[in-house]
C-alpha cells in the first residue's frame, strides 16, 4: 500500500471589527499548505473572506477550505491558533458525532460547518495542532497576514496559488523579525 503524501496546513483567520457591537464584521480565512515533493516543499496559499462573520466561523472556514483543496487521501498536520477549531475537532466533534450531533449544553454553534469540516477531514490521517497566536510563530503570523488581507478586500484566491511565504518572510528579515527561523529541509510527521 502506497504511504500517504504529507501534508502540512497553517491556517488562521481573521475578523475585523470586534470591537463594535452593533455591526457587519467582515473576516477571512486562510492558510499555508506545504507538501514534500521531489526532495523540496511545494507551498501554495489559499484566502476567503465574508462580509458578516465571527473568529469561530472564519476558523472553520479556513479548514473547510483547506481540505477542500486536498484532491488524494493525506497525512496532514493542520496547524492553528483556534483552540476552538483545535478543540473541536479532536475532542468536541468524536463526542457530537456519537451523540447524533447534539451536546448536553444546548445547540452546536456553527453545526453544519462542523459537520462540513468533519466529512472532509474524515478521509485523512489528520493531526490537530494548537500554536499561540501572534507569538513569533512564522507561517502562523504569515497565515494571518493572508486572512486579514482578505478580510480587507473582500476577496478570495482562485485556488490554491503559488506561495509568496519566502518573499514575506524575507521582508519579514530586513525588518529584524525571524531571524533564527530556518525552513524545514524534509518531511515532518
Amino acid at each position: 500500500m502506497p504511504q500517504r503524501p504529507i501534508v502540512h496546513v497553517h491556517a488562521d483567520e481573521s475578523c475585523l471589527g470586534n470591537q463594535f457591537q452593533d455591526s457587519d464584521n467582515p473576516g477571512g480565512a486562510a492558510g499555508l499548505v506545504e507538501y514534500w515533493k521531489g526532495g523540496g516543499w511545494e507551498r501554495w496559499d489559499y484566502w476567503v473572506s465574508e462580509p458578516a462573520t465571527t473568529n469561530n466561523r472564519m476558523a472553520l472556514r479556513s479548514a473547510i477550505e483547506a481540505f477542500g483543496h486536498l484532491t488524494l487521501s493525506c497525512r496532514v498536520l493542520f496547524v492553528s491558533d483556534s483552540q476552538y477549531l483545535v478543540k473541536g475537532m479532536s475532542e468536541w466533534v468524536p463526542t457530537w458525532k456519537a451523540r447524533s450531533w447534539t451536546r448536553k449544553g444546548g445547540p452546536i454553534q456553527n453545526l453544519e460547518m462542523w459537520q462540513v469540516l468533519e466529512g472532509s477531514a474524515d478521509r485523512h490521517r489528520v493531526e490537530w495542532q494548537w500554536v499561540r497566536g501572534h507569538d513569533g510563530h512564522p507561517k502562523n503570523e504569515y497565515a494571518d497576514h493572508l486572512a486579514t488581507g482578505a478580510a480587507k478586500r473582500q476577496d478570495r484566491s482562485t485556488g490554491l496559488l503559488p506561495s509568496k511565504f519566502e518573499g514575506w518572510l524575507e521582508g519579514e528579515r530586513e525588518k529584524g523579525r525571524h531571524l533564527d527561523y530556518r525552513l524545514e529541509t524534509g518531511p515532518l510527521l
